[in-house]
């Protein structure tokens, strides 16, 4: 078995006309810039692009693999050089059995799926060209179109305060939007680990994911994980995700959830942390407040032992939050060292430390250990690291 960095959610910011996909998303992030900056800087191995099903993506896709950049491989799954690429969508829910909308990720083998199922979505979104786009079908339907495409299904950040499973979604159950036995794995989002995750029992049957959510070419791997397999391909990501044939999630590496968004809950006015007891913000006195996740996952969490041991979630930092490593210090250690994946897992802090200043690297060195002090975040905002 083989290890491989693995980031299954970036976004598409720009078709290669310039024309855009996911609005929030940066100007830079064409399939084109996406496949050569994961490789070639942050180091990955397998990517999920998750707004392939917009015509123009498709196009620069099809126009890649005639000029032979971009190829399929037999067991699933598109090859640029040593990068894989696993072709996917993000699709928002709100369908009748809904309390509020859910983002989820279906994910698909070959181009050729990707296009049929581009074909059968543009008859329920009014708009096919963009990303995260509101699909008029229930869950339960669009769950038994991916499987038909012998796709993957994934709801993501599930308890993130919007548009997420647990966020908004269900009053407490996924069962009441989903099939089930449909779901191929959970993506945690930012502000929850697994720890916090398995405190809910229904979900202890699934596979955890750490994603990055990328939506500038820097956000790429700022949480990502190894998976461990034979090859790099869908077939493999399929038995991951399932636990089948040696193939599995070796560890998840993401942000402390203190450092998370939506972390703990604060008053939607001044974001100040807010006293759920009280029913009022401390702070400024408005009433309204956005629920952390820590306070979310209090509410749900059920009985019920884990009955399987989970990989590793390992805390840790990406490079662009450590104090002092501004994007020169980061180009200097990229030109010295490869990539980014390399300086947080291979590279010796002896060797890094003659490239930059000591202090510098001995940040770098706490935030592979998970010990860099931090203060939490909430409402939209990240967390940040204390130490300097």
């Amino acid at each position: 078995m083989k290890r491989f960095f693995t980031d299954l959610h970036i976004h598409i910011g720009r078709t290669f006309t310039g024309k855009p996909v996911k609005i929030t998303g940066a100007k830079s992030l064409t399939f084109t810039n996406i496949i050569r900056h994961a490789r070639n800087e942050k180091g990955l191995d397998i990517i999920g692009i998750i707004d392939c099903h917009s015509p123009e993506v498709i196009l620069e896709i099809e126009d890649l693999a005639q000029k032979g950049l971009v190829t399929e491989h037999r067991d699933g799954g598109l090859q640029y050089g040593d990068l894989t690429i696993i072709p996917g969508s993000e699709l928002e829910i709100y369908d009748e059995f809904c309390k509020g909308p859910i983002h989820v990720l279906c994910f698909f083998p070959t181009l050729s799926a990707m296009k049929v199922f581009s074909v059968w979505l543009s008859g329920h979104l009014k708009n096919i060209t963009l990303s995260s786009q509101r699909i008029y079908a229930p869950g339960r339907i669009l769950q038994k179109k991916v499987k038909e495409l012998n796709g993957l299904f994934i709801p993501a950040h599930v308890f993130t305060p919007f548009k997420s499973l647990f966020g908004k979604g269900v009053e407490r159950s996924l069962s009441e939007v989903f099939d089930p036995g449909l779901i191929d794995a959970i993506e945690l989002g930012l502000s929850a680990d697994t720890k916090m995750a398995d405190q809910i029992a229904e979900l202890h049957r699934y596979t955890f994911l750490t994603n990055s959510d990328a939506h500038s070419l820097k956000k790429i791997a700022r949480e990502y994980q190894i998976l461990e397999m034979e090859s790099p391909t869908f077939a493999d990501l399929k038995k991951a995700l399932a636990g089948k044939e040696k193939c599995k999630v070796k560890a998840n590496f993401g942000l402390d959830p203190l450092l998370g968004k939506y972390h703990q809950t604060v008053c939607s006015e001044c974001f100040a942390p807010f006293d759920g007891a009280k029913g009022i913000c401390r702070n400024c006195g408005y009433h309204k407040f956005i629920k952390g996740v820590a306070d979310r996952i209090s509410e749900l969490k059920s009985s019920g032992e884990l009955l399987v041991e989970r990989p590793p979630y390992i805390h840790q930092v990406p490079l662009e939050f450590i104090p002092g490593l501004g994007p020169k210090m980061l180009e200097k250690l990229l030109n010295h060292f490869g990539t980014e994946m390399a300086i947080l897992h291979d590279v010796p802090l002896s060797e890094i430390s003659k490239v930059i200043p000591e202090k510098t690297a001995r940040l770098i060195g706490k935030a592979r250990e998970g010990t860099l002090n931090l203060k939490a975040g909430g409402g939209g905002k990240y967390g940040k690291i204390t130490d300097t």
